[in-house]
């Protein structure tokens, strides 16, 4: 009987960085306020498949093909792992499960834009009834970069 080797695991879910692409960026108003002292690193990356919408005061990423989301994938450290994803579940006004949920945290694939690998990573997406609003008569912020809209 052999030993697994640990890269041989696929990170579980608790352990997933965060794709962020709104306020939680370097320079917005909620980026030190939960992520100053929690977290390891910090760098460009990309949500494929989605397009970016205009909250107003904040985005929702919504499912698109051909689209893309500019922001950044955030890694929590281990110790603090726990408490940031509570406090941005409260942030984000996500309840697992709930109808009122405005998003939904989910597990997408993004892409570091420094050497093109694709990691799995949480996003909070616009939820399914916020999505299909968003569709009909919200704002698309072209580009899909909040901090060059």
């Amino acid at each position: 009987m052999t030993a697994a080797h640990p890269a041989a695991h696929p990170a579980r879910p608790a352990d997933l960085p965060f794709f962020v692409y709104g306020t939680l960026r370097p320079g917005e108003i909620n980026h030190d306020l939960f992520l100053r002292g929690r977290i390891r690193s910090e760098e460009p990356a990309r949500l494929p498949g989605a397009v970016l919408y205009d909250g107003p005061g904040y985005p929702y990423a919504v499912p698109e093909p051909g689209g893309t989301v500019s922001g950044e994938l955030v890694t929590a450290r281990p110790e603090t792992y726990q408490g940031l994803l509570a406090g941005l579940d409260r942030l984000e006004e996500y309840v697992p499960g709930s109808p009122r949920n405005l998003y939904e945290r989910v597990e997408r694939r993004v892409v570091r834009v420094a050497d093109g690998s694709a990691v799995p990573a949480w996003v909070y997406v616009a939820a399914p009834a916020v999505t299909a609003r968003l569709r009909s008569r919200g704002k698309l912020i072209e580009g899909g970069d909040w901090l060059l809209r």
